[in-house]
């Protein structure tokens, strides 16, 4: 768990990160280098959740290369999808990653969402639901190894 006192916003204790896999973690199907370290890292601390419509059909590669199980997620309604396995989990308790369409509503839910600018680029919809907007996915998972990070950027 990471658990923060954010001035102006109280005490938040994250459990899991959720994040999204195609345009977020991976680009065309494939892990970008260096994640599956930085994710192991993270899991001492949060639990990682990953959600795909495994629109390249490669998802089973990046779940071996992470050693987790992603959630497979249906054509149609994936947005309100996402949003409702974040408020399964408790949304108080969640830190959520994302930069498409579909992401939008997952990180509005979440107690932190976190907008990433990708090669598959962002949607301003996502931009406008996230309380934290990064250049890249890896600058999105250095906050939560130095979440001090979160709190200076969300103070109030």
């Amino acid at each position: 768990m990471i658990e923060l006192n954010i001035p102006g916003r109280g005490t938040v204790q994250l459990e899991h990160l959720v994040s999204d896999v195609n345009g977020t973690l991976a680009l065309d199907g494939q892990l970008h280098p260096g994640l599956a370290r930085m994710i192991t890292t993270l899991q001492d601390r949060l639990k990682v959740h990953l959600l795909t419509a495994d629109t390249h059909g490669k998802q089973h590669i990046i779940d071996q290369q992470l050693n987790l199980k992603a959630v497979r997620i249906k054509n149609g309604d994936e947005a309100d999808q996402k949003a409702v396995y974040v408020n399964q989990l408790g949304a108080e308790n969640v830190v959520a990653i994302g930069q498409g369409a579909n992401d939008a509503a997952m990180l509005k839910a979440a107690r932190i969402g976190i907008a990433i600018l990708s090669a598959e680029e962002l949607a301003a919809e996502t931009l406008l639901a996230a309380d934290i907007f990064v250049p890249d996915i890896y600058a999105a998972l250095a906050l939560l190894e130095n979440p001090l990070r979160l709190v200076a950027t969300l103070r109030k």
